[in-house]
């Protein structure tokens, strides 16, 4: 049975962009947020298989570390033409300097060195809400489309090459309000990270008053 939060919460990342998306997301719903980064917390080795497993571990981490519940996301872009990569390796592909500017070109050269004209992809985001005493709960969003050579200077990551189905623009070409943005009365949201969240709301959150 899904548990209610409230308080205080630990977002278990390091990753500025991440913090600023869930921090917006939590607002409507009086939760005070704190990242790993804020508190100090090192981050734990990611060695699961699935973005649901290295979410549960980067969640658990934080939740005992600090003793609030905490909940992390793990995401990435998976690729049709490259078999699924970067998958959970996207944050790896960019480098210890986080130049996804280089991932992004790594990613058409290599479409390009397999001749491929397929460029569906996904992006993929796994939300995952633990608690001190163990307790865990998840919660996935997907979001598909195409991609093609980077626009845009909003959002983070590979957004700028990202372009959602029944859009002419990446996701670097719009605002992180149309992005992740909530229609909380249809549940309806376009990106991967707030689809998840729509999913944990429903089962975890309830708004003030």
């Amino acid at each position: 049975m899904s548990r209610i939060l409230s308080g205080k919460v630990v977002i278990a990342t390091h990753n500025a962009g991440k913090l600023v998306e869930m921090r917006e997301l939590l607002e409507p719903f009086g939760v005070e947020a704190v990242s790993a980064g804020e508190l100090g917390l090192p981050e734990p080795d990611e060695t699961g298989t699935m973005f649901a497993e290295n979410a549960a571990i980067k969640a658990q981490a934080a939740a005992e570390a600090s003793g609030l519940p905490a909940f992390a996301d793990d995401s990435g872009l998976c690729v049709d033409a490259l078999d699924g990569a970067p998958g959970i390796f996207s944050a790896r592909w960019a480098g210890a300097s986080k130049d996804f500017s280089g991932a992004m070109a790594r990613i058409l050269a290599e479409l390009d060195r397999r001749g491929a004209t397929d460029r569906r992809a996904h992006f993929v985001s796994a939300l995952v809400l633990a608690w001190p005493d163990g307790h865990t709960e998840l919660f996935e969003g997907r979001v598909f489309g195409d991609l093609v050579e980077p626009r845009g200077t909003a959002g983070f990551g590979y957004d700028p090459m990202f372009r959602p189905e029944g859009f002419d623009r990446t996701f670097g070409e719009i605002s992180s309000a149309e992005k992740h943005g909530v229609d909380w009365q249809s549940g309806n949201a376009l990106s991967h990270r707030a689809r998840a969240f729509v999913a944990l709301a429903a089962a975890c959150l309830r708004r003030p008053g």
